[in-house]
């Protein structure tokens, strides 16, 4: 982790997995996939395998090592549900400066599960201009506030937020922070899944699925 606190952070740009070859994405709706913690960027790239075809999906892989798989906040020092911001404003800005060298598309959406879904709400706050909307599974909001918070309660765009009735992994704390800020600032659709733990599955990728598609119809 000393070495996170020394240097910022950077995205491998040969690690980011894209659903459509370089000369196919310019003018094409984008869709960032930010996966959790232990996973990489395999994982949300399955999960969107049904949009590959409406949206050019290019999913991220976090910078940390750690636990057989990567992390944007590693487990020390960052309680779950609640990171450092500090940690979690370097890593949205390593993505935001990672988007920064990608070619021109129609719109550009963010998903993203667990820690992946507190950075895919980080970035919209840190640079609310950029996102039409945002699909967090499983996730949180990051403690604290931002300059782009105000703009966001102003603009409301569509946030839509998959958790499971049975996910014991995301204190209730973070949980009620998260519904706070996301009624606050966002246009928001809220979807509790009784039987879903701490995962993304089922009607869950339906709904999810469905809601991208209407974005960018």
């Amino acid at each position: 982790m000393s070495r996170t606190a020394e240097l910022p952070p950077v995205i491998d740009g040969e690690a980011v997995l894209w659903s459509a070859p370089e000369d196919e994405r310019v003018g094409r709706p984008l869709l960032v996939a930010l996966h959790g913690w232990s996973y990489d960027e395999t994982h949300l790239f399955r999960i969107t395998r049904r949009l590959h075809g409406d949206v050019v999906v290019a999913s991220v892989r976090a910078p940390i090592a750690e636990a057989g798989g990567y992390a944007w906040f590693p487990s020390r020092g960052n309680p779950i549900g609640n990171p450092q911001p500090r940690l979690a404003n370097a890593m949205t800005r390593a993505v935001l400066a990672w988007m920064d060298g990608q070619p021109g598309f129609s719109s550009v959406g963010l998903i993203g599960f667990s820690q992946g879904a507190a950075m895919a709400l980080q970035m919209m706050r840190q640079d609310p201009a950029r996102f039409s909307y945002a699909v967090q599974l499983g996730g949180f909001v990051v403690d604290g506030s931002l300059p782009g918070d105000l703009v966001l309660a102003g603009t409301r765009p569509p946030v839509f937020w998959g958790r499971g009735g049975l996910d014991g992994v995301i204190p209730q704390d973070a949980v009620a922070r998260t519904e706070a800020w996301t009624w606050e600032h966002t246009h928001a659709d809220i979807r509790i899944y009784p039987k879903l733990g701490h995962d993304v599955a089922g009607h869950e990728v339906d709904d999810m699925t469905e809601f991208i598609r209407s974005r960018i119809a």
